[in-house]
């Protein structure tokens, strides 16, 4: 298991800062885990999970359209 910073968040996901934030507080993006401190960082197996679940929408709309 890894925690990653919201840089690399931002990196893997091409989302802004804003936009993850938005994102967690719709409940609709892994909740980031809190280091101590004002430190925070997510677990990247979950952000890995989010980023697959966003293909597989996309993968189902296809199919459903067509």
């Amino acid at each position: 298991m890894k925690f990653i910073r919201l840089t690399e968040v931002m990196a893997k996901t091409g989302l802004a800062r804003s936009t993850v934030y938005k994102l967690i507080s719709e409940s609709n993006f892994p909740a980031s885990v809190s280091l101590g401190g004002k430190s925070v960082a997510w677990v990247e197996a979950e952000v890995e999970e989010w980023m697959l679940s966003k293909i597989t929408e996309r993968d189902e709309g296809v199919a459903l359209s067509a």
